[in-house]
């Protein structure tokens, strides 16, 4: 084999000796020095590469001895996976302070059945995935990698780079990369299996694994091949005191109450029109309707207790169940030939559960077929509000209200038709429930080697595919539903007023069904140039190529793309691809070593240029500098500068025009809007009737607020700069500490986002920081014009009222802090069964300065650093800590874990109960034993004290908090055994 590392990752010889002999590295930074042959492991934070072991960093290409590097790296190994009880990574890595939470396990809604990586809280779709250095295989039309398709039990590491890397690996990597170090050196069998169950005895989760590892043809060549099943069972959020009720503010902002939607089960019905068309009524325009307590019973006035606790229906954990397989190995053919190859399958099913379908809108009612199901109180007083209705003159003179329905058909409203506003909870009909069965698969063939006079190359193939069929159930027609109401066959007064057969009549099972693809053709060749002579190494240079594809294809049926289903949410399709070729150099140019004053002082550049079949983006450059300066062994100063960029996904540029709804506040909804001069004529000039401004729940019914999205082909990339500097300090006065210290600053603008940065910040924007009715952001709101309120309905001429935001090159996320790493290593001359022990103790903590967001050029910027909430999303505190201390005695370790979250305050001018997020600690503790030199059991405590989330009313995400954040399980046990022959 090449003597050249064959994967992109640090060697055994390379890496922490502490690391890879006793596993105790939770996310170091990566180190580098010589350590004199008789070290014990842990004795020092780095070694000496071993002879001929030269290695690839993450964030580099080139060879190198040494593991310093000018960008900070963090490293998580895979003893923090086997420590933490996680099967799946991206709980241990959203546990890294430089990670915000993606998608999770606990993300049922929103969910998506992936869990992915947000690095600097820049979103997932800003940080590259790579597996031993080459690009992952990604999901869906936002190109993003989920982490439930790489096999977590033969990591050998996780490499963490922060800061823009395109000028390295391309497109993507503006807030960093991450690296999934594959082990390449297994021999003979490896099996394990886990259980994990809560303190309350639910949410059981089972996995089992297997690996082979050998080598054939007299050691030319080596092979793994592996399988794994995993099980999580799920919990719903009924079986948590904290989450059985979803919460809500109380009327004086001074509390929680369990609330709801005010899409009843009874249904809540509001005439439509003028206001003096139905005054005095239970039905009152203006007003939040009438609910029918008992089916055939008369209505009374709808009141805030009557809403629906939509919380037990929905997870808590959501369930999965994933099959892994796969394989990969290389052979050597001759001294300047060693094939390559990896292949991977993965099945990985994911279910989510919402509460019964709601649905809202203006609908058209028959009394003479709908009179049957109501009092004859209520039906004499719909009759007079229909006539009422009907003797309207509208503007193009002809008698009766005209009304479009929510199923898309424009009425006139004629003696005998009442058109009233609908919202109704169809539990008659069921949960909804969605079912994703993704199956993905990805191979890479390769050929490497050398070429002469120390030059080597590397050229490789890969090829994946991703396929997602989803079923739902659970949805509604609304034209069956308004059909229903013409001709009697459906009866909406009252809970449980649907019978089966009509529950049936307006059902739907909708499916759809999503496929991407990602080709890289990629080649590379480095060596050496010369040597300055001044005890350093020679200068490098890598020069290559590379040629990428993506295509991805979103795929409704068609109840889900016509907009008639009422449920999940409708979408258009979606399809599209693109290409890019590139070439790229990085030089590497250590200039003096082992002099005075100079210990080592290192120069390196990268270049890429990228040609995209995008006209909108075409030709861009990226570009990075480095340097690394240690005037003494004891100290090291590095910083570096990078240009990087991010080509638009095709979900971006493609994708179909599609209904949303979101967590959001209706500004015009809250009391004070009313006596605000300024704030009262703004929500007139956007839509509200006078007389409903500032009326609460007449105007804003649901937490949610509908938005439309949609792609836009004319995008252009986002580009980024970043520069990181700091020191790396190993006194020699004090034996095995290491300090890194590092302050990162990250500037992406020409950001790319959905209409404004979405629901909840377009009306922000228009109402508490533009306050201008005639400007871009406050036209993208569309409201009911008889009754202002924003619920996703369909109006007059097709007009939707929603929240418009399709994607467009917006404005800007700026993030600055700074990243600190210790570790420490004291040998202990005693122990238990043992005549020695070793204690070590390692933090990381990141200090977040600055987190900025400006949704579009030339607005107010929104900080959120040490914020939350509805435009700043996931908690982001100044301050994150996660830290361990581990002691090994023997064959027994025991491993204890500390993560810190500092307080966060809400990030809207809007007043809610819960404004600060307090502190948060949680700690969990394993321990591992060696029962012989082939078998090892560990058991373990997540979260011990059983710490539960702080709870928020409307600022939450799900659950009444921020799941991916903080744990919502309580205290969680694990036991895991594995066998080595």
């Amino acid at each position: 084999m090449s003597k050249s590392s064959t994967f992109l990752a640090r060697s055994a010889g390379g890496a922490s000796a502490m690391s890879l002999a006793i596993g105790l590295v939770f996310a170091a930074p990566a180190f580098a020095q010589d350590a004199p042959a008789s070290t014990l492991p842990g004795d020092a934070a780095g070694g000496a590469p071993t002879a001929g072991g030269e290695i690839v960093v993450t964030g580099s290409r080139i060879a190198r001895r040494d593991l310093d590097t000018p960008a900070p790296l963090a490293v998580v190994s895979d003893a923090e996976f086997k420590q933490s009880g996680q099967v799946n990574v991206e709980q241990v890595l959203n546990a890294l302070p430089q990670v915000i939470p993606g998608s999770t396990a606990f993300s049922n809604n929103p969910g998506g059945g992936v869990s992915t990586l947000n690095l600097r809280g820049l979103k997932s779709q800003r940080t590259l995935v790579l597996v031993d250095g080459k690009r992952w295989m990604s999901y869906d039309t936002s190109q993003t990698v989920d982490l439930n398709t790489i096999p977590q039990f033969l990591l050998q590491g996780v490499d963490v780079v922060t800061g823009g890397a395109s000028a390295v690996y391309g497109s993507d990597a503006i807030a960093g990369v991450v690296n999934f170090r594959l082990k390449n050196n297994l021999q003979g069998v490896e099996v394990g299996a886990q259980y994990n169950l809560t303190g309350e005895g639910d949410g059981p989760r089972f996995d089992a694994h297997a690996a082979l590892g050998t080598e054939f043809a007299e050691g030319k060549g080596h092979i793994t091949i592996y399988g794994e099943y995993y099980k999580r069972n799920p919990i719903f959020q009924n079986e948590r005191d904290y989450t059985r009720l979803a919460l809500l503010e109380n009327a004086t902002k001074t509390g929680l109450v369990g609330g709801g939607s005010g899409f009843v089960p009874a249904g809540r019905f509001v005439a439509l029109g003028d206001a003096s068309l139905s005054a005095g009524t239970n039905f009152a325009s203006g007003t939040s309707g009438a609910i029918f307590p008992t089916v055939g019973g008369t209505s009374r006035p709808y009141v805030s207790t009557d809403a629906y606790n939509y919380a037990p229906s929905n997870y808590l954990m959501v369930p999965q169940e994933r099959w892994l397989m796969g394989g990969y190995g290389e052979y050597e053919i001759d001294s300047h030939a060693t094939a390559y190859m990896q292949v991977s399958f993965v099945n990985n099913r994911v279910d989510a559960s919402l509460a019964a379908s709601p649905f809202g809108g203006n609908y058209v009612y028959n009394l003479a077929n709908e009179g049957k199901y109501l009092s004859a109180a209520d039906l004499a007083t719909l009759t007079a509000i229909g006539n009422a209705q009907a003797a309207v003159v509208n503007a193009d003179k002809s008698v009766g209200l005209k009304v479009t329905s929510a199923s898309g058909t424009t009425y006139t409203i004629t003696p005998g038709l009442v058109a009233l506003s609908t919202n109704r909870r169809t539990l008659e009909v069921g949960l909804r429930q969605n079912h994703d069965d993704r199956n993905a698969y990805r191979i890479l063939g390769g050929l490497k080697g050398d070429i002469a006079l120390g030059w080597t190359y590397d050229a490789s193939y890969m090829y994946s595919r991703t396929r997602n069929a989803e079923v739902q159930s659970g949805n509604l027609s609304q034209r069956a539903i308004q059909a229903g109401l013409l001709d009697g066959s459906l009866d909406l007064f009252g809970a449980g007023s649907l019978t089966p057969a009509m529950a049936s009549q307006i059902a739907i099972q909708a499916q759809n069904g999503d496929i991407s693809t990602l080709e890289v053709a990629n080649i590379t060749t480095q060596g050496k140039l010369f040597n300055f002579g001044w005890g350093a190494d020679d200068v490098a240079l890598v020069v290559g190529g590379e040629w990428r594809a993506m295509h991805s294809q979103f795929i409704p049926d068609t109840a889900l793309a016509s907009g008639d289903v009422v449920g999940f949410n409708a979408a258009k399709p979606t399809a599209g691809g693109y290409n890019v070729k590139e070439v790229f150099s990085e030089l590497s140019v250590p200039v003096i070593a082992h002099k005075p004053f100079i210990e080592r002082l290192e120069f390196d550049a990268r270049a890429r240029y990228s040609k995209y079949s995008l006209g909108a983006v075409g030709g861009v450059w990226t570009y990075a500098f480095g340097a690394e300066y240690a005037p003494i062994k004891d100290i090291t100063f590095r910083g570096q500068y990078s240009k990087a960029i991010r080509a638009p996904n095709v979900g971006e540029l493609y994708g179909g025009a599609g209904q949303d709804s979101a967590q959001a506040s209706d500004p015009c909804a809250v009391a004070s809007a009313k006596s605000n001069a300024t704030l009262n004529a703004l929500c007139i000039a956007t839509g509200v009737p006078a007389a409903n401004v500032g009326t609460g729940i007449a105007l804003a019914p649901n937490a949610q607020i509908g938005g439309i999205t949609g792609g836009n082909p004319n995008l252009q990339q986002e580009n980024s700069t970043s520069y990181t500097y700091g020191a790396v300090i190993r006194p020699h006065w004090i034996p095995r500490l290491n300090f890194t210290a590092d302050y990162f600053n990250i500037d992406v603008k020409n950001a790319i986002a959905a209409g404004g940065g979405g629901v909840a910040n377009i009306l922000n924007l228009c109402y508490n920081v533009i306050q201008s009715a005639s400007s871009p952001i406050c036209q993208l709101i569309h409201r009911n014009p008889s009754t202002g309120v924003i619920d996703g309905s369909t109006g007059a001429n097709g007009q939707q009222y929603a929240v418009f935001e399709t994607q467009a090159n917006l404005g800007f996320y700026k993030t600055t802090g700074v990243d600190i790493g210790a570790d420490y290593t004291q040998p202990l001359n005693w122990g238990i069964g043992v005549s020695q022990s070793r204690l070590n103790a390692r933090v990381l903590a990141t200090w977040t300065q600055h987190f900025d967001i400006q949704a579009i050029a030339g607005l107010q910027t929104v900080h959120c650093a040490g914020h939350f909430g509805l435009t700043c999303g996931d908690p982001q505190p100044h301050w994150k800590i996660n830290s361990q201390l581990t002691w090994q005695n023997g064959p027994v370790t025991l491993n204890g874990r500390w993560e810190h979250l500092g307080e966060a305050y809400n990030d809207s001018s809007t007043v809610f109960f819960v404004n600060r997020l307090k502190s948060y600690d949680k700690f969990d503790v394993t321990v591992t034993a060696d029962l012989t030199d082939h078998f090892q059991v560990s058991a373990g405590v997540n979260n011990v004290a059983n710490k539960t989330p702080q709870l928020l009313g409307g600022n939450q995400q799900q659950s009444n908090t921020y799941p991916g954040t903080y744990d919502v399980l309580g205290r969680d046990f694990f036991v895991s055994a594995s066998a080595r022959f």
